[in-house]
């Protein structure tokens, strides 16, 4: 899908938190897209990142919903008996080996069956971002979706967490580079990082910095009827 404006990834400084509470992912996608209607002239089509699965909760969740996703580690000593049992059960495909590659990765296989795997060996890592509806065989991270898509993500999520980032240029401000708005599902942003919070969702908005630090970025925030935490630096 091609956007009428161009897409530019998140990489906006600062950040500031949207100072509401939302129940669910699906609350906060909406409160997102509301700000943009409202305050925005235009947006681009969104840009999401999946993490990788790191609790037992998304494990087990991942489990339950989903019939494939790519397992990535090192071919460490504690990781041996986890391949091996892997193998034995049939559940994996590995891509092309490169004997002397100490990475190895796969397709695996989901089931309830691999609950009893869990917790996984330090640095081995699952991965649902190639799963549907995240994305496909030849997704990539840098990959935007469409607002549909990105509903389909939504519904599925449960505890996993995902961020999403839009590009747009706010009604009001001089120019438009690096402003957006930038959504946390299960995480918090946090200078420099988005870090896991399972049932926290949250909205940031994104100003440069040269309209942040402008008398009519300042106007901006204090018109847009928002009520907006301190900077945090992305």
């Amino acid at each position: 899908m091609s956007a009428s404006v161009p897409v530019r990834k998140a990489r906006s400084l600062p950040l500031f938190r949207v100072c509401e509470s939302f129940p669910d992912a699906a609350s906060a996608l909406s409160r997102a897209r509301a700000i943009m209607r409202d305050l925005a002239d235009w947006n681009s089509i969104p840009w999401p990142q999946l993490e990788p699965v790191s609790t037992a909760e998304q494990y087990a969740h991942a489990l339950r919903s989903f019939g494939t996703a790519r397992i990535v580690g090192d071919r460490e000593p504690g990781a041996v008996p986890l391949l091996d049992e892997l193998r034995r059960r049939g559940v994996v495909k590995f891509d092309a080996e490169q004997p002397y590659s100490q990475l190895f990765m796969a397709d695996l296989r989901l089931g309830p069956d691999l609950a009893d795997l869990w917790p996984l060996p330090e640095g081995v890592t699952v991965s649902l971002n190639r799963t549907p509806p995240f994305g496909g065989p030849d997704s990539e991270p840098e990959d935007d979706c469409t607002e549909e898509e990105l509903d389909r993500m939504v519904a599925v999520l449960g505890p996993l967490m995902l961020t999403a980032s839009w590009h747009c240029g706010w009604r009001g401000v001089p120019e438009f580079k690096d402003c957006g708005v930038r959504l946390c599902l299960n995480g918090v942003w946090l200078d420099q990082a988005a870090e896991p919070s399972p049932g926290e969702f949250g909205v940031w908005i994104a100003l440069g910095s040269r309209v942040a630090r402008s008398p009519e970025g300042e106007v901006w925030r204090r018109d847009s009827g928002l009520l907006l935490g301190e900077a945090q630096q992305e």
